[in-house]
C-alpha cells in the first residue's frame, strides 16, 4: 500500500508573502518592496515577484492587490489585474500600454519651492 504524498512543503518566505498578500483589504494595494517589508525581508521585492508568479491556480491569494513601485501594473497579467481592482473600486489608469493604480497622493498639490 502506498503512502499518501503529504503537500509538499513551502519555504517560510513563501508562506509569509502569501500570509501578507492576503491580509490586503479588498480595494487597496500594496507594492512588491512593502510585501517584501512586512513578509519580514526588506529589500527583496524580487522575491516577492518571483513567489508571486509561482502562485498555484487557484490558491486564494489575491495577487491583483500587488503592484511594480509606483503603482504600475505588471506588464503579463495588466489587462486582468486591471479588471478586478476595478471591480473593488481601485482606480486604475492606462497610458498606452501601461496600466498604473491612481493614488491618493497623485491628486495632492505640489509643494510650492
Amino acid at each position: 500500500m502506498k503512502k499518501a504524498e503529504a503537500a509538499p512543503k513551502r519555504a517560510p518566505f513563501t508562506e509569509a508573502v502569501w500570509r501578507t498578500v492576503r491580509s490586503i483589504p479588498r480595494g487597496e494595494v500594496r507594492t512588491y518592496s512593502q510585501v517584501a517589508l512586512y513578509a519580514g525581508r526588506p529589500g527583496a521585492a524580487r522575491g516577492v515577484g518571483q513567489q508571486m508568479a509561482m502562485l498555484p491556480t487557484g490558491k486564494e491569494v489575491p495577487w491583483w492587490r500587488v503592484t511594480r513601485a509606483g503603482g504600475v501594473l505588471a506588464p503579463m497579467v495588466a489587462q486582468e489585474q486591471a479588471k478586478r481592482l476595478r471591480a473593488e473600486g481601485v482606480v486604475v489608469e492606462q497610458r498606452g500600454q501601461t496600466f498604473r493604480v491612481k493614488r491618493d497622493e497623485d491628486a495632492a498639490p505640489k509643494a510650492r519651492r
